[in-house]
């Protein structure tokens, strides 16, 4: 991968924060836009803004191509059979939401169990906390091992014929496990129960097929992906997501509107209430072509070099503790960290002040903190627009933070 070209169409990392050129860090919150969505969303506003689906003028026309077009480029994105499969959505959120709320409801009862991990975020926590209350079912957790993977046999041992549903994350935002989707899904039909994926840390740097994963749910956002906040996706299998109701009514999902009964409109329209999502599917549709064109394989094999090349420059700091795995083929691209005596805030804190911008806190991911006995942690995450010299940089400026807070103290 060319980075150096490729840092040349993200117009915002060509400046300086406090004196210092931006190396951001940052991109497991929100990735950074390039030229070509950043162009598809100016011209959508410019030349043919308009609602989509009822209008027949031209405008209308070109930008249901637009907003249409964009669903099918997400169906081959993520290899699913139809594009009634893809839902648009707000987010990685807004769909594991519309799960538990249109499947949890009708098909988890009293006695049933849902299973998720420690280490979800809490977008795929509390839904199924107020899913099991609304329900009489019951939460439970697969464990962790000492290093923030999961083992199959405790999948196994967990996940049990009262099992209605099994939702866990693909990648951690905090440890970088990359989990194994494919044998947990498995684990989960073969005990009668479906199983829903968090994708928000995986779709944007590797290569995702929900046939061959073979799960019945699959999210993700498009904000992570380089593509406009606001805009997610919900896969589910076309035979599901028949069977459920919609969660928002109005405009768009209908078919027959009478005094008092409606009827609605076919997949994957059903779930796509009032006026959609329309500039953010198009800019979705063009951050896939964006990213179809550089690679998924190359981008996940560079995220995996500077995921090695970080945790070897960063293990060499005295009184730093790195959480997750310790081998990088088995996490993504981010490594999370503490500093002894150093909180994390203040970190991010001073790191900034050298023009460097990581995260700092709970990540969203507080039973997961408690799990690692801290209170909150800093994060370096990385994309395709990243290189060895911004890790050389965050090195360089955390030893210069330890050694700060070894003067002041």
């Amino acid at each position: 991968m060319d980075v150096k070209a490729i840092r040349e169409l993200f117009p915002i990392l060509n400046q300086e924060v406090n004196g210092h050129p931006l190396v951001y860090l940052d991109s497991a919150a929100t990735s950074q836009k390039p030229l070509p969505v950043i162009e598809a969303l100016d011209e959508y506003y410019r030349q043919y803004n308009s609602n989509v689906h009822r209008g027949v003028h031209t405008l209308g026309t070109k930008a249901t191509d637009g907003y249409e077009g964009a669903r099918e480029k997400v169906r081959k994105f993520i290899n699913a059979s139809s594009t009634e499969e893809i839902i648009f959505t707000r987010g990685t959120t807004t769909s594991i939401n519309t799960v538990a709320v249109s499947y949890g409801r009708a098909n988890v009862h009293e006695g049933d169990e849902i299973v998720i991990t420690y280490m979800e975020h809490h977008s795929n926590i509390i839904p199924w906390q107020q899913l099991a209350k609304q329900t009489g079912a019951t939460l439970k957790y697969i464990p962790l091992q000492e290093d923030g993977t999961i083992s199959l046999d405790d999948v196994r041992n967990t996940v049990t014929p009262k099992t209605k549903i099994v939702s866990m994350m693909h990648v951690s935002n905090v440890l970088g496990t990359i989990n194994p989707i494919k044998e947990v899904t498995k684990i989960a039909h073969e005990n009668g129960a479906i199983m829903v994926v968090d994708g928000a840390q995986s779709t944007p740097h590797m290569k995702v097929d929900v046939q061959d994963l073979d799960c019945d749910f699959y999210t993700f956002s498009g904000h992570k992906m380089c593509a406009p906040t606001g805009i997610g996706i919900l896969y589910g299998k076309k035979h599901l997501l028949e069977q459920m109701e919609p969660v928002e009514f109005g405009g768009e999902m209908i078919d027959f509107v009478g005094l008092y009964e409606s009827t609605w409109k076919e997949l994957p329209w059903k779930f796509e209430g009032g006026t959609p999502i329309i500039a953010g599917a198009i800019g979705l549709g063009a951050a896939i072509d964006f990213l179809e064109e550089i690679g998924l394989e190359a981008i996940k094999e560079h995220e995996h070099r500077l995921a090695a090349y970080a945790l070897e420059k960063m293990s060499t700091i005295d009184g730093i503790t790195i959480y997750g795995p310790k081998e990088a083929d088995k996490r993504a691209g981010l490594v999370t960290f503490n500093i002894a005596d150093v909180h994390p805030h203040d970190v991010a804190t001073v790191l900034d002040t050298e023009g460097i911008a990581v995260r700092a806190g709970h990540h969203c991911a507080q039973p997961l903190m408690k799990w690692l006995n801290v209170s909150a942690t800093a994060r370096a995450s990385f994309y395709l627009y990243n290189s060895e010299e911004d890790i050389d940089k965050l090195v360089e400026a955390l030893i210069k933070t330890k050694e700060y807070f070894s003067d002041v103290f």
